[in-house]
């Protein structure tokens, strides 16, 4: 194994989304992880299809690379004393169990852990954390992008409320999750104490607010739905070229502005008193934006990007899936990472973009069939054929 976190092990007993991706991660970043999953049954993911692949979900497949998968029944004392063993010489525990009382059930709750093991990193992953009127309530993507006010900004300024397409939610809790078991880590090596992390889907989500609850703390009013248009900034939104395809044009400086006007060949917008400043740009939006669309539409999409950068005006083409996926530079850049699946052929997912130049992150274990490693992990486990065979016959593990 290799990559920065060599040598670190991570038993992983999340499902879903939001845990899974974290864990992913530190697989990609190297460290040994572990994924636990109900035997019959598993991540809730491997539901969550069409479309599959083979006979395994596209949506478990995409967050479950570098990982060994064991089938663990923790209800059964067999299975908790496993899971204990396991623990022992584990470096991070993740978690999404909803309730502390379910921890509690499994004996797998911070207290019971961090005793057996004190240098523990143990991250709970839940909806609205483990403190608060609401902790212990379930919580899903879709529901933290309604209440953390994120939904309500989003989508046609005369239209209702939009879903954000990804589950940007859960990976955003995810990557949160990924920075404190980090945090956490470094503050190990001064004190060899390990600690607890209440992460929730929640407040990873509330963060994307950032510049809009910056509006509402000056002015005190809910910002409206804007659509494209940016809060803070003019021009800065989607432009349609003369073939009907989209691009973005993003002017966030006024030194940009001049050279927006320079290169449309339009200096009397540049000085025209009610376009000189981002401000008034702002002020008076309505006037400003269908002038610059009607002079986009003269050229297709293709020959305004192309003129856009020349010019070193940010802009970009609105891609599609494919057009993303294919994009020379995303390729070139090592995007997609392809790993070879003994049973399905070929997987490509998506990187973690992380480009460390002495420890690069590796892509080495295509995502676990349920179960594929409980033996080899028992057995690392100093737990007999005999014994391993026994749990098997009892349905403690699969």
């Amino acid at each position: 194994m290799s990559g920065p976190l060599a040598g670190l092990k991570v038993i992983d007993q999340t499902q879903a989304l939001a845990g899974p991706y974290c864990s992913m991660m530190l697989g990609d970043l190297g460290a040994d992880v572990i994924k636990i999953e109900r035997p019959g049954v598993g991540d809730q993911s491997r539901q969550w299809a069409p479309p599959y692949i083979g006979d395994q979900s596209c949506y478990y497949l995409a967050v479950n690379r570098n990982k060994r998968g064991i089938a663990l029944n923790i209800a059964a004392d067999e299975g908790k004393q496993i899971m204990h063993d396991m623990i022992k010489d584990a470096d991070i525990f993740m978690t999404n169990l909803a309730t502390s009382a379910a921890l509690k059930k499994y004996s797998i709750d911070y207290e019971t852990l961090s005793e057996l093991n004190p240098g523990l990193i143990y991250a709970s992953v839940s909806g609205y954390g483990r403190t608060g009127p609401r902790a212990g309530q379930p919580g899903y993507d879709i529901v933290s992008q309604a209440e953390s006010g994120t939904m309500a900004l989003t989508g046609e300024v005369d239209g209702g409320p939009m879903r954000f397409p990804t589950p940007i939610a859960d990976m955003t809790c995810g990557m949160f999750t990924l920075i404190g078991i980090l945090s956490a880590l470094h503050v190990r090596h001064t004190t060899g104490k390990g600690q607890f992390l209440d992460m929730s889907l929640q407040e990873g989500q509330i963060t994307w607010l950032e510049n809009y609850a910056g509006e509402y703390f000056a002015i005190g009013e809910d910002p409206p739905r804007r659509g494209n248009r940016h809060p803070q900034v003019v021009p800065y939104e989607a432009m349609q070229g003369s073939d009907g395809s989209w691009f973005i044009l993003g002017v966030g400086s006024d030194n940009l502005w001049q050279k927006l006007c320079a290169f449309l060949g339009r200096e009397d917008l540049a000085q025209d008193a009610r376009f000189e400043t981002n401000a008034k740009r702002i002020d008076n939006y309505d006037i400003l934006l269908p002038i610059l669309r009607e002079i986009m539409k003269q050229k297709t999409t293709d020959e305004c990007l192309a003129a856009l950068k020349e010019a070193g005006i940010p802009s970009g083409k609105i891609n599609t899936t494919k057009e993303a996926l294919s994009d020379p530079h995303v390729l070139e850049r090592g995007m997609i990472v392809e790993i070879e699946h003994p049973a399905l052929g070929m997987l490509k997912s998506i990187a973690t973009p992380v480009h460390m130049s002495d420890t690069p992150l590796t892509y080495r274990l295509h995502p676990p069939t349920l179960g594929e490693h409980t033996n080899m992990v028992l057995g690392e486990h100093n737990y007999t054929d005999e014994q391993i065979a026994t749990f098997h016959e009892q349905g403690v593990v699969a």
